[in-house]
């Protein structure tokens, strides 16, 4: 179900990834910045038993330092609190403890694993009865006041936690849940609040932990209207999005570098692109995300302007070995490359990555297999699971033969295998997500222009964004 969800989250961005920001009224690049926090009591509740490792409990605190970093931390903001607890529980950090970001992150860095049980109940029923009281600078629940413990735990409790877990919710605590590796999953929605699909969270080790990192940083967040505070000197219209604004054009005008101005475009007659997918088809999908997989294809195939002059797209599906689904150039029309997408089998098998990048690099950018000399090549490659052979090599050759390459990784997808497959900027042509519910600023991320840069007014021949896309993501999100 999560690969699912994060398949049909992945469309629009990708529909954004594929628009160039200076195209004629094309969205344009977040510029301004503003995310504060709605005050909060927060309280980490972390197991440091003796399964978790002392590297392992270093990674617990990375990921409630990187969580403390986004917080908007002060006496009559957001303040932090820390329990860690094993057999027993230890306050490490009381909401009245100095509540700045330099002295939490301070106090967090000296925390030590107690390597003893599990008593999570207890750890529960420490953060009800103390940690969140008046006496350790809990304060009185208030429309605009959040109570938040946020639980992380790797193992089965040895004693209860349904009863004292029910108990905090009826006092205004909202609970999340992370469980790791050989967590007991029935536990973590015992603990959790409603709705438990965002409050329960799983990672399969503590070296990914830090991959939820973002979506509790926008848990906290204040979304702001930034443009209902002026218009920032956008010299046409200024666009809020949460936390941030940016300028843009209207229809005919496209956004000059400085990212405030407009010049009016000329007409010209459009850019072409060649566009291959390279698809994981290995047997950790499962067919039915599989399925979705090709939905997500043929959304994207939708918002393309196809023709021999125009956007050529390409289909390849890994696992064990690579097969070619169809070249660049077989289908001349939108209805055939959707037509031959849903007729595409599930290989189901292993992943072999690197496999499939070589022959991204010596097949499927060929004039034989319908490459069009000096047309931008640009490989989408996604895949949700460590590659079963090296990837540097091609990655490296697909990048120095000029190939624009965009990495995006769900599930137990390397990040490292990820960044080594992206072009420069790597931060800008890759994306990771453990939890769909964080793929909500994937746009942002990866907002780069595949079309030419010289000449941005042309590229609105690739893809009809301007009002297509929108209402296509309000059906999705539907």
């Amino acid at each position: 179900a999560a690969m699912a969800r994060i398949c049909r989250a992945l469309l629009p961005s990708l529909l954004l990834l594929l628009h160039s920001p200076g195209a004629c009224g094309a969205p344009p690049q977040p510029r301004g910045s503003l995310c504060r926090t709605k005050p909060t009591d927060l309280v980490f509740i972390i197991d440091s038993s003796r399964s978790v490792r002392p590297h392992e409990f270093d990674k617990i605190k990375v990921f409630v330092s990187r969580v403390i970093e986004a917080l908007d931390v002060g006496p009559n903001a957001t303040r932090v609190g820390v329990i860690n607890y094993a057999s027993a529980v230890r306050s490490e950090v009381s909401l009245q403890s100095p509540q700045s970001r330099p002295a939490l992150l301070q106090a967090v860095r000296r925390i030590q694993p107690l390597s003893t049980g599990t008593m999570t109940g207890l750890a529960i029923q420490f953060a009800v009865s103390r940690a969140f009281s008046a006496t350790e600078g809990g304060r009185a629940s208030a429309p605009n006041f959040r109570k938040v413990a946020i639980v992380v735990t790797d193992g089965r409790p040895q004693d209860g936690v349904q009863d004292v877990s029910a108990r905090a919710r009826a006092a205004g605590i909202e609970i999340f849940a992370i469980g790791v590796g050989r967590v007991d999953m029935g536990t973590l929605r015992q603990m959790a609040s409603e709705p438990l699909d965002e409050h329960v969270d799983y990672v399969e080790s503590y070296s990914v932990i830090e991959k939820l990192t973002h979506k509790f940083q926008e848990a906290f967040c204040v979304v702001s209207d930034l443009c209902a505070t002026g218009d920032h000197d956008c010299e046409q219209l200024c666009v809020s999005s949460p936390g941030a604004y940016s300028c843009a054009c209207r229809d005919g005008f496209s956004l000059n570098s400085d990212g405030r101005t407009c010049t009016a475009c000329s007409g010209g007659l459009g850019s072409a692109l060649d566009l291959v997918f390279l698809i994981d088809g290995s047997k950790s999908v499962r067919p039915e995300n599989f399925e979705l997989v090709k939905k997500f294809i043929n959304q994207i195939v939708d918002s393309l302007e196809v023709s021999d002059k125009q956007a050529q797209v390409g289909l390849v599906q890994y696992s064990s070995s690579v097969r070619q689904e169809f070249p660049l150039g077989q289908f001349k029309n939108k209805k055939d490359i959707k037509a031959a997408v849903k007729k595409m089998s599930y290989m189901e098998k292993g992943t072999m990555t690197g496999q499939a990048l070589k022959y991204l690099v010596d097949s499927s950018f060929s004039a034989i297999n319908g490459a069009r000399p000096g047309v931008p090549k640009v490989g989408i490659v996604f895949t949700d699971g460590r590659s079963q052979d090296y990837i540097s090599d091609a990655a490296k050759k697909a990048k120095d033969a000029g190939f624009r390459m965009f990495a995006v990784g769900v599930g137990n997808a390397v990040e490292d295998e990820l960044r080594e497959i992206a072009s420069e900027p790597v931060a800008e042509h890759y994306f990771y997500t453990a939890d769909f519910r964080t793929i909500s600023k994937i746009g942002k991320k990866l907002q780069m222009k595949i079309c030419v840069e010289e000449d941005p007014c042309e590229c609105k021949s690739i893809v009809k964004f301007q009002t297509k896309v929108e209402d296509l993501i309000n059906s999705l999100q539907q």
